[in-house]
């Protein structure tokens, strides 16, 4: 008899990796009978033909934005007394006291904070969070739908969403085994672990290493390391297109060479118009010294803001706007979805621009995967004031400590330096995509292209326990 695996979405943001890649097909190869537990506004069931249980029932108990801020406060602060570290304090987003309302929450907030900033308050914290989401409709809603549909596993593709926990607590309530699977690269040590599973699948031996670090209520016991499936798509070749085709299809200049600038959002790198402007300068120098470039501008998914028209408008005879294809459903971040043809731009992207830039990104990852370089921008700039954060502090984040060394990427950490950089890439005079593709293993793991099927023989290996 197959097995039955509820694969749940809190958010969209586990869709890239676990409803538009092979994921799916590869389970059912091994057997397993899949059904999608959608707290989703996108339909898998009208825009994917899967099967799925869609929860409706979106309610959350009044008091859990608080609790949950104050559960990551006191984690950091656990963090920086732990480790003799300041670096977690640079995790926390600043109170709003703006209005009764919120200075209210943020004092409450903060009281909460005082009271359980230690290991042993962490834990009556998070006891704290699951009594008040056991009390909520969504609770009783989802703990009918797991009795009526009765799967043998629930798979969590995030752990950092609070629309999980009152799901997961049902399944656990009932018996249910459940796995969370840690999601992003950095987020464990910004104590970004929202909820608690029988069983957590990481990336690597490293994000294993850090879950154990900072989750002392988890045993190894209960940490498998699987790999992601977000790089598989790179080594699809059946998503490559020719080099005629691409520029064809996007209206590129074939006799030009493309350097491809990653934005991002605007917390992590608040002036990074100016960045992707140093750019342009930079191209624009090097064409009139006999070079023939463009700029593949793509911008951050969730970026909504206007920030980068002027410098694109300025240099709309260098820069090539290609936006990922996301498709906007909500006003949160995280409903702004990807699309499976945003794979196919991205492979292309990568692999027929020259190399990417851009401040602190994971795409340094999806790049090396081509074999092309990065070059990482760690300088500031003149329009940085008191109240705007410096992209400095991102490379001294924990997550960055991974690198093997400072060849890693390519660092330019002077603005005049920039022209040169790029030259020295395009001439082949240097590159970091060896030192990378280590940083690469030791980030993804060893396997990346057997992420999906990795997951699917480990889920297999735990239900075959008595």
């Amino acid at each position: 008899m197959k097995k039955k695996v509820f694969v749940f979405f809190p958010d969209g943001v586990g869709l890239r990796n676990f409803a538009f890649t092979k994921f799916k097909n590869i389970g059912e190869q091994m057997g397993f009978d899949i059904t999608y537990w959608n707290n989703t506004i996108f339909s898998l069931k009208d825009n994917l033909g899967f099967n799925e249980v869609k929860i409706e029932d979106h309610s959350v108990h009044p008091l859990l934005p608080i609790y949950s801020r104050a559960r990551k406060r006191a984690e950091l602060n656990v963090s920086r007394d732990k480790f003799n570290e300041d670096v977690y304090l640079t995790y926390k987003f600043p109170f709003n006291y703006k209005g009764i309302k919120n200075s209210f929450k943020s004092f409450y907030t903060r009281w909460l904070i005082a009271l359980y900033s230690s290991e042993k308050g962490i834990v009556k914290l998070r006891k704290k969070i699951n009594k008040l989401e056991r009390s909520t409709s969504k609770y009783r809603y989802c703990k009918a739908q797991l009795e009526q549909h009765k799967p043998d596993l629930v798979f969590c593709t995030t752990q950092r969403a609070t629309q999980s926990i009152s799901a997961l607590l049902a399944a656990k309530d009932l018996g249910i085994p459940t796995v969370a699977f840690v999601y992003s690269w950095d987020n464990v040590p910004k104590a970004m672990q929202v909820v608690e599973t029988d069983y957590y699948f990481v990336w690597s031996d490293l994000m294993k290493a850090q879950v154990l670090q900072y989750y002392p209520f988890v045993n190894e016991k209960q940490v498998f390391v699987t790999g992601t499936p977000q790089f598989e798509p790179h080594y699809d070749t059946n998503l490559r297109q020719s080099r005629a085709d691409f520029f064809k299809d996007y209206n590129l200049d074939v006799n030009k060479k493309y350097i491809c600038y990653s934005g991002d959002d605007e917390t992590t790198s608040p002036l990074d118009q100016y960045y992707l402007e140093d750019l342009a300068n930079a191209v624009r120098n090097l064409n009139n010294k006999g070079e023939n470039l463009g700029v593949i501008y793509r911008k951050c998914p969730v970026d909504f803001t206007s920030r980068y028209n002027t410098v694109i408008e300025a240099n709309k005879d260098i820069i090539e706007v290609l936006d990922p294809i996301w498709k906007q459903v909500g006003n949160q971040w995280n409903q702004v979805l990807p699309t499976p043809e945003d794979f196919k731009m991205l492979y292309n992207v990568c692999e027929h621009s020259e190399f990417v830039t851009n401040v602190c990104s994971s795409t340094v990852f999806d790049f090396v995967a081509h074999n092309k370089p990065c070059i990482y921008y760690n300088y500031e700039q003149p329009q940085l004031k008191k109240g705007i954060r410096d992209i400095g502090q991102n490379y001294k984040y924990v997550h960055f400590r991974s690198m093997p060394s400072n060849k890693a990427a390519v660092f330019c950490t002077d603005k005049n330096d920039l022209e040169s950089l790029v030259k020295q890439i395009l001439d082949a005079k240097l590159s970091n995509v060896n030192e990378c593709k280590k940083w690469y293993e030791i980030v993804v793991g060893k396997t990346p292209t057997k992420a999906s099927k990795a997951i699917w023989k480990t889920i297999d290996n735990l239900l075959m326990k008595p």
